[in-house]
């Protein structure tokens, strides 16, 4: 008998709960008639995209994910974008912080060593940002006045389900990233 269906995952960081209400009204606020705005529950920044995976390697994805060594940050949003081809109103950072890009750097080298194939531009590319909206219709963004903030103290291995009418995202494990002494 060989291994249950394959599932769909990838590695995001989880805004918090004062960052999700911000976001959410946010793209309530923004995303036009015809928008279908993202659920709350499903608001991430998604740091490697891993796709079909067997059962197996969801726990060779845990065991990778579990040795990566990296620093918790604070994660300002302060940008909103938006892609016209594909209907995304999305918030970002203007400036990354070198403790994203080395964590998103980290992860995709440990997947790529043990034989994922990650998209080329993961890492070096990485546009960080939280879709808030689809299929909307922007012809300008207001400049965001106000950061919205949140301490990243983890990251998480997400399973995907699809759905008729949107995802779900269920955490399969959360790995906590390293908090600097003050001292």
């Amino acid at each position: 008998m060989g291994e249950a269906r394959s599932r769909r995952v990838f590695f995001a960081l989880w805004p918090d709960h004062e960052a999700v209400g911000h976001l959410s009204a946010l793209g309530r606020n923004l995303a036009g008639g015809g928008s279908r705005l993202m659920r709350p529950a499903s608001l991430h920044l998604t740091l490697a995209f891993v796709g079909s995976v067997t059962p197996t390697q969801v726990d060779q994805l845990g065991g990778l994910a579990a040795v990566v060594c990296a620093e918790a940050f604070v994660l300002s949003i302060d940008r909103l974008g938006f892609w016209p081809q594909r209907g995304i109103l999305w918030a970002g950072c203007s400036q990354p912080p070198a403790s994203l890009r080395r964590l998103a750097e980290t992860l995709v080298a440990a997947l790529r060593g043990a034989g994922f194939a990650i998209d080329h531009r993961a890492a070096s590319d990485l546009v960080p940002h939280i879709t808030l909206a689809r299929r909307a219709r922007c012809s300008s963004l207001p400049s965001l006045e106000t950061p919205i903030r949140w301490r990243v103290c983890e990251f998480a291995l997400v399973e995907t389900h699809l759905h008729p009418s949107a995802a779900s995202y269920k955490t399969l494990a959360s790995f906590p990233l390293n908090e600097l002494d003050a001292g």
